[in-house]
């Protein structure tokens, strides 16, 4: 999927908002992109996996550590020190942590790369770890930052993170399931993605948009991140503009889907994302333009 097939879908999405007007339609289309298509997607994609793929992607998996530990790290310091409401505190350190590194991603990184492996190993490497990290924290703050035992329970009622622990676990055991059970659900499960997008479309909202919220996340999701690549990588050929891109692309449309399934500030996080996706899409055309 591309970028304007991307765009094109979240574009259906806004206009069915408005053709729409019974708001459970839209309930019930995200409970089955998420409970049901995301969840035969993240386990399908995850336990086709084995030891020796995860071991060999080195470089981009320290990155992919480097990366995941620096945006969380600074935005939960952020949130202590800056940040009053608890909601949005939580609601910034998901959109900081999980970037949209596939449907975004794949097609930019395709503007400086040939071939592609390097972005697809980081955001294979980067979904094993961010989603049931970002679960968790979207539970524990939804629940009023509650002890961490139930904190995980109320993650682990997400089906796609279960399943993405169950698939990385069978995975470690050396476990292979046989492709006529595995193709079936990714294939299945794909059609997770463009009915998120349309979703995302329907909650767009930019009356709940904030020019601050959109700082705190760009601070921390994009530009952090493009720093420290830009900085440390630089001359490493395909994996420094895969690992720049990767790690610098704008909230994934699962972030948001987690804030709404869990209660935080979805509206807010919505609006920054909408506008953080066009200012992202625009600064790497324009780097491509210059041949920076």
């Amino acid at each position: 999927m591309d970028i304007y097939q991307m765009l094109a879908l979240i574009a259906i999405g806004y206009a069915l908002k408005y053709a729409v007007r019974e708001e459970r339609v839209f309930q019930v289309l995200s409970t089955f992109s998420t409970r049901f298509l995301l969840t035969l997607f993240v386990f399908g994609n995850v336990a086709s996996k084995d030891l020796e793929y995860l071991l060999t992607i080195k470089l981009v998996f320290i990155y992919v550590l480097l990366i995941i530990i620096l945006s969380l790290g600074l935005s939960y310091l952020y949130t202590r020190l800056f940040v009053g409401d608890e909601k949005w505190g939580g609601a910034l350190m998901v959109l900081s942590v999980y970037p949209n590194t596939a449907a975004m991603g794949f097609p930019i990184a395709s503007l400086f790369l040939d071939d592609i492996t390097p972005a697809i190993l980081y955001s294979t490497t980067n979904s094993l770890i961010v989603l049931p990290l970002a679960t968790f924290i979207a539970a524990h703050y939804s629940s009023g930052k509650a002890s961490v035992r139930e904190s995980l329970k109320k993650a682990l009622k997400f089906p796609p993170t279960a399943a993405n622990l169950l698939a990385l676990g069978l995975v470690g055991m050396g476990v292979k399931l046989p492709p006529w059970l595995l193709e079936p659900a990714k294939a299945v499960g794909w059609w997770s993605i463009p009915l998120l997008l349309v979703y995302f479309g329907t909650r767009i909202n930019l009356r709940e948009f904030r020019v601050r919220h959109l700082a705190e996340v760009a601070l921390f999701r994009s530009v952090v991140p493009f720093l420290f690549v830009f900085l440390t990588l630089k001359g490493a050929g395909d994996v420094y503009y895969a690992v720049l891109v990767e790690s610098t692309m704008p909230p994934a449309i699962m972030a948001n889907v987690l804030l709404a399934h869990y209660g935080l500030k979805a509206g807010e996080g919505i609006g920054v994302t909408v506008v953080l996706t066009l200012i992202t899409l625009v600064f790497f055309v324009a780097i491509k333009a210059l041949g920076v």
